[in-house]
């Protein structure tokens, strides 16, 4: 067995946007890019595992997103909305020095990787999701099915004014309450240093004096996609081409099927949308599947690898 690879961090990109990307990475530049994404309310760090496996054989990057840790953290909602969020990593790819890559992402980081596949699938050799839902069957599901409307329904808490300092308040308890599964035990992976390194992470202060969480919770603000409000309509979906969300690259979805926000409904009629597709369910997983089943995950990973 060969010794994990060395993670090297507090390395920064700053785009032609103007946006600087903190990032971690693993491996010798030059070799394969594979490019690893999180989602909220995590960082970088929720891929450790997969840098110190995969830096072995290929070049294994991990960014915080904007927003996010050490990034660059704009205050204003605009600058959350996916299509800067697909142009940070465009430009971020090229920024490394590579034209397309393998690219993994997990929940909103999948979010900006099925748009970033779907617009740009020359860049995108491979395509990684874990439990994190196409966007047309989203939009679909939050449109019409209620139970995907009840178990979304804390978007729109997120979405509302304050919600960064509810999520901070107490040692940031409700923060922590999304990785338990509003469980009142810690998630047996999130203790000791990593429950350190995020509270860290939580902790780093955004721009022009905004709270340090205001980054994060801006993706759901910036957002069309949440379920409709008490007494709010539906948004209208009938003008969106389910062919203009195509995603035109192999791709292998995996699924933790316990996931309480995002259930394994979501994969339903999935193929219509990725003609080279492949499904794997991790049926005792949640949606904090990489943390629970590290191991897995990488053997997963290494299987969709060119």
């Amino acid at each position: 067995m060969t010794k994990p690879a060395v993670i090297r961090h507090l390395q920064y990109a700053t785009l032609p946007n103007g946006t600087r990307l903190h990032y971690a990475s693993a491996g010798e530049r030059g070799k394969p890019l594979v490019l690893f994404v999180h989602g909220f309310p995590e960082f970088w760090y929720e891929w450790e595992a997969q840098l110190a496996e995969f830096g072995k054989t290929h070049f294994a990057v991990a960014p915080d997103l904007r927003g996010f840790n050490l990034s660059s953290k704009p205050a204003q909602v605009e600058a959350y909305r996916p299509r800067h969020i697909v142009e940070d990593l465009v430009q971020f790819i090229n920024a490394l020095g590579y034209s397309h890559c393998v690219v993994v992402a997990h929940d909103w980081g999948g979010a900006i990787c099925w748009n970033l596949a779907i617009q740009f699938p020359q860049m995108v050799e491979r395509l990684v999701i874990i439990n994190s839902p196409h966007p047309y069957v989203f939009a679909k599901a939050l449109t019409s099915d209620p139970q995907q409307q009840a178990a979304s329904a804390y978007m729109n808490w997120l979405r509302e004014p304050g919600s960064e300092q509810a999520l901070a308040a107490d040692g940031f308890a409700k923060l922590e309450g999304f990785l338990n599964g509003q469980g009142k035990q810690p998630a047996p992976w999130f203790t000791g240093e990593t429950r350190e390194k995020y509270h860290a992470a939580w902790s780093q202060p955004g721009a022009g004096g905004s709270h340090p969480l205001t980054g994060g919770v801006n993706y759901y603000r910036a957002s069309p996609m949440h379920p409709p409000g008490p007494g709010e309509t539906p948004p209208d979906i009938s003008r969106l081409d389910p062919a203009a969300f195509t995603v035109r690259v192999p791709t292998l979805v995996v699924w933790g099927e316990r996931d309480t926000a995002l259930p394994k409904s979501l994969l339903d009629g999935l193929d219509k949308f990725i003609p080279d597709m492949r499904l794997e369910r991790i049926p005792d997983g949640t949606h904090w599947v990489i943390h629970e089943q590290p191991e897995r995950i990488n053997l997963l990973i290494r299987s969709a690898l060119p």
